[in-house]
């Protein structure tokens, strides 16, 4: 039998909806998860820091449907130096695995994650 019911809706969906309320206290609990593919973390092509920024822009995604965090923020969360969040998201770039779009002087840049599985 194939999965006929209408009804179900995906996670995010639910929780936007507020159809899913999470109580509780714990703080840990309280900031969410972010699930990274496998595909990622054991990629022996991606640093660890460039698995780290891609986890993050997951992070960011899945908050805001949209990814667009500034270096500053990223470098921050990641508690890494700017410049080293720029050497990650150019890797990245290199790899096929991100793309930036550039937005005008005084604005983020926008970011489009990719995965790339090649056999």
């Amino acid at each position: 039998m194939g999965l006929e019911n209408t009804n179900w809706k995906s996670a995010r969906e639910a929780i936007r909806d507020r159809n899913i309320i999470l109580e509780t206290k714990d703080p840990v609990v309280r900031g969410g998860f972010t699930q990274v593919p496998n595909y990622i973390l054991k990629s022996t092509t991606l640093t660890v820091g460039e698995k780290l920024t891609f986890a993050m822009f997951l992070s960011y995604a899945w908050n805001n449907d949209l990814c667009f965090p500034g270096q500053e923020k990223l470098a921050v969360d990641l508690g890494v130096a700017e410049r080293s969040v720029r050497t990650y998201i150019h890797g990245l770039q290199q790899k096929g695995f991100l793309t930036v779009r550039r937005r005008g002087l005084g604005k983020t840049n926008l970011y489009t994650l990719r995965y790339r599985v090649s056999r």
